[in-house]
């Protein structure tokens, strides 16, 4: 299912336009873009939780030449699964 088809779908069920239907998919993900951006975990009951943790730096070795390198630290975005979610799919 693309976005096309998943709006579509959500405004057949809400009973919306699909042009509204749109924006307020566009509203919710900056909304929720702006949270894990201010560092503020999102937690959706029954789908899961959203969070962005930093990595720490930590030191690489190219295989081929086995030269030392240091990557520095990042934020990366991790998602859990609810139990309820977890539970639908075993």
């Amino acid at each position: 299912m693309n976005n096309k088809e998943f709006t579509s779908e959500l405004a057949d069920r809400l009973g919306y336009t699909i042009k509204d239907t749109s924006e307020l998919i566009s509203s919710l993900l900056s909304d929720m873009t702006q949270e894990l951006e201010d560092g503020n975990a999102i937690a959706i009951q029954g789908f899961g939780s959203f969070e962005v943790k930093k990595k720490a730096e930590r030191i690489s070795i190219n295989p081929s030449t086995k030269q030392r390198m240091l990557v520095p630290p990042k934020l990366v975005l991790t998602y859990r699964p609810s139990n309820t979610l977890k539970d639908k799919f075993k």
